[in-house]
C-alpha cells in the first residue's frame, strides 16, 4: 500500500469508529429512554388496575349497603321515572327489575286519592326545602297495599335534577298502634269496651237529646269462688259468657263495658227506667241457661235513669250502684250455698271414693266431739266440716286424685294445695266462713311439721285437730289402689304411736278409749 494512503485510511477508520460509538451511545440512550417509559407505563397500568380494583371494591361495598338496607331505596329522575332501586324494592313490591324500570312515581298510587295528595304535598316540600316526606299506601303488584313512610331529597348531578329517598314499611308499627288503640278502649278478655272508653262516652252522651239516659250495673256472683274451685281459666270463661249474654241483650247504640273485675256497666241513651228493666230481664233470661262446671251463672243488677238536664249523671251512676249492692246482698248468699253444694257434688263425681270417705270422717268427727263433751252446736259444725274437709280437692286434677301408684313430688305439692283452696271456697260464704279456718288447718301436725302454715300444738284450731285424727284413721282402714287397708287395731296402734307428734295427745287418748270401748262392745255382741 502506498505510504500516502495509510493516514487517509486511519482517518476513515477513526471516523467510522466515532460514528459507531455515537450510534451506540444513541441506541443506549434511546434504550434507557424506552426503559424509563416502560417503567412509567407499567406504573401507570398498575395504578390504573389498583384504582379499578379500589373502584370495584367501593362499588361492591356500596351495592352491598344499598341492597342490604332494611328499607326500599329509590332514585327518580326529573320526569319522575324510577331509574335506580335496591333489592328490597323488588322484594317488597313484587315487581321484577324490568317491570320497575317502566314505573313512574304516581303509578304506585293509582286510584288512591289520599296517597296521591300526600305525595304531591311531599314533593312541594322538596321544592321548597330540599327535603320532603309522606305517609302513603304503596300498592304492590298483587294489588295489596303496604303502609309506607317515604322520604325524598333533591340532588343535582351534572346539571340534572334527581330525587333520592327511602321508604320504610309501617305495617308492624301500624299493627302495634292498632293494638294499643284496642287496649286503650277494649277489655281483652271479654272484647267489651273498657272503663276508660265508658267514661269518655259518659261525657259525650250526657246531652239533652239523649234523655232519658239509663245506667245498668251488673256484678257476677261467685266469681272468686269459681276461680278458687275450678281455676282462673273457668272464671275467665264465666266472665266471657256473662259478657256475651249482656251484649246480646243490648242494642247496637248501647255502650256495654267491663267496669272492673266482675262488674259490667251499660249506658243506655234515650232509654227510660222501665225500658232499662226490660233489658235487665232479657239479660237474666239469656244467662239463666249458662253454667260453668254445672254452676249456673248469677248476675246481680242495679239501674237508675237520668230524666232531666240538670241531674248529675255521676249521681245517677251512684244510685245504680247502691241498687246493685242491695240486690246482691239478697241474691248472693243463696247462690254461694248452692255453688258450694254443686262443688262438693262435682268432687264426688270426679272421685266417688271421696264421698264415702267424707261421710265416714263426718261421723268420726261427731263421735269425737261428743266424747270430748262438746255442745250439740259444736258437734253439728263437726258434722258439716267433716263432709266438706276435702272440698279443696275440686281444683286438683282428676288424674292425680285417682292415681293408682305413688305420687311424684310435683303431684304431692298439688295435693297439698287443697286445704288452702278449701279455705278460699268456704270463705266466700258468710254461713261457712267460720268453718273455713278449720279446713285450712286440718293437715297441720301437733309437732309443727304439717302444712300449709306449719302450726304447732294448741295454735292449731281444735276442730282441725279432730278432723286430722278422723281423716287419718279412716284413710288407714280404707283400701287404696296403691296399698291394702290396716285393721282397726293396727290403725289405732298407728294413731297412738303418732300421739304428740302428728296428733293432739289428749284427743288421741279419748279417741282411742272410745274406739277400744266400741270394739269390746262389738266383740261382746259378736260372742252372744
Amino acid at each position: 500500500m502506498p505510504e500516502e494512503k495509510v493516514p487517509k485510511r486511519q482517518m476513515l477508520e477513526k471516523e467510522i469508529n466515532s460514528l459507531n460509538q455515537e450510534f451506540e451511545n444513541k441506541v443506549i440512550h434511546r434504550t434507557n429512554q424506552l426503559k424509563d417509559m416502560n417503567t412509567i407505563l407499567e406504573e401507570e397500568i398498575v395504578e390504573k388496575v389498583r384504582a379499578k380494583n379500589e373502584l370495584d371494591k367501593e362499588r361492591n361495598f356500596t351495592d352491598a349497603l344499598f341492597n342490604s338496607a332494611p328499607w326500599i331505596i329509590y332514585l327518580y329522575d326529573d320526569q319522575r321515572k324510577l331509574v335506580r332501586w335496591n333489592k328490597k324494592h323488588e322484594e317488597l313490591t313484587g315487581y321484577s327489575s324490568d317491570e320497575l324500570a317502566r314505573i313512574k312515581l304516581m303509578d304506585w298510587y293509582e286510584g288512591d286519592e289520599k296517597s296521591q295528595t300526600a305525595v304531591v304535598d311531599g314533593l312541594k316540600l322538596v321544592s321548597q326545602n330540599g327535603f320532603g316526606d309522606a305517609e302513603v299506601d304503596l300498592q304492590r303488584k298483587d294489588g295489596t297495599k303496604i303502609p309506607m313512610y317515604l322520604t325524598a331529597s333533591s340532588v343535582v348531578i351534572d346539571g340534572k335534577l334527581w330525587f333520592v329517598g327511602i321508604g320504610i314499611d309501617l305495617t308492624e308499627r301500624k299493627k302495634r298502634e292498632e293494638e294499643n288503640r284496642y287496649l286503650n278502649y277494649y277489655d281483652v278478655l271479654t272484647a267489651l269496651n273498657n272503663r276508660r272508653f265508658y267514661e269518655l262516652e259518659l261525657k259525650r252522651l250526657d246531652v239533652e237529646k239523649n234523655l232519658p239516659i239509663s245506667i245498668i250495673i251488673g256484678d257476677i256472683n261467685g266469681l272468686k269462688l269459681v276461680n278458687d274451685a275450678f281455676s282462673h281459666d273457668k272464671g275467665d270463661e264465666l266472665l266471657q259468657k256473662a259478657a256475651t249474654a249482656i251484649r246480646s241483650a243490648c242494642r247496637l247504640e248501647d255502650i256495654v263495658a267491663r267496669w272492673g273485675g266482675d262488674e259490667f256497666v251499660i249506658l243506655l241513651p234515650q232509654t227510660n227506667k222501665e225500658e232499662a228493666e226490660t233489658i235487665v230481664k232479657k239479660m237474666r233470661e239469656l244467662y239463666s241457661t249458662i253454667d260453668i262446671n254445672a254452676i249456673n251463672v248469677s248476675i246481680s243488677f242495679g239501674w237508675e235513669t237520668k230524666k232531666r238536664p240538670g241531674e248529675d249523671l255521676l249521681k245517677v251512676l251512684k244510685s245504680a250502684e247502691d241498687a246493685l249492692y242491695k240486690n246482691k246482698i239478697i241474691e248472693n248468699e243463696g247462690m254461694r250455698g248452692n255453688t258450694i253444694n254443686t262443688i262438693i257434688n262435682t268432687l264426688h263425681e270426679k272421685n266417688p271414693r271421696e264421698e264415702q270417705h267424707s261421710k265416714r270422717v263426718s261421723q268420726l268427727c261427731q263421735s269425737i266431739g261428743r266424747a270430748l263433751g262438746l255442745s250439740e252446736i259444736e258437734v253439728s259444725k263437726l258434722k258439716v266440716v267433716g263432709l266438706l274437709h276435702d272440698i279443696g280437692k275440686i281444683a286438683i286434677e282428676e288424674g292425680i286424685l285417682n292415681k293408682p301408684g305413688k305420687l311424684s313430688g310435683d303431684e304431692w305439692e298439688q295435693i297439698k294445695r287443697h286445704p288452702d283452696i278449701g279455705w278460699r271456697i268456704l270463705s266466700t260464704s258468710y254461713e261457712m266462713s267460720e268453718l273455713a279456718d278449720g279446713i285450712l288447718a286440718h293437715h297441720e301436725r301437733w309437732d309443727g311439721n304439717g302444712y300449709p302454715k306449719g302450726l304447732k300444738g294448741d295454735s292449731i284450731p281444735r276442730i282441725s285437730r279432730i278432723i286430722a285424727l278422723a281423716d287419718s284413721y279412716d284413710a288407714m282402714i280404707s283400701n287404696r289402689p296403691y296399698r291394702n287397708s290396716l285393721s282397726e287395731e293396727e290403725a289405732l296402734l298407728e294413731i297412738q304411736k303418732n300421739a304428740g307428734t302428728q296428733f293432739d295427745p289428749e284427743i288421741t287418748r279419748i279417741f282411742t278409749e272410745k274406739m277400744l270401748e266400741l270394739m269390746r262392745s262389738k266383740e261382746k255382741w259378736d260372742g252372744i
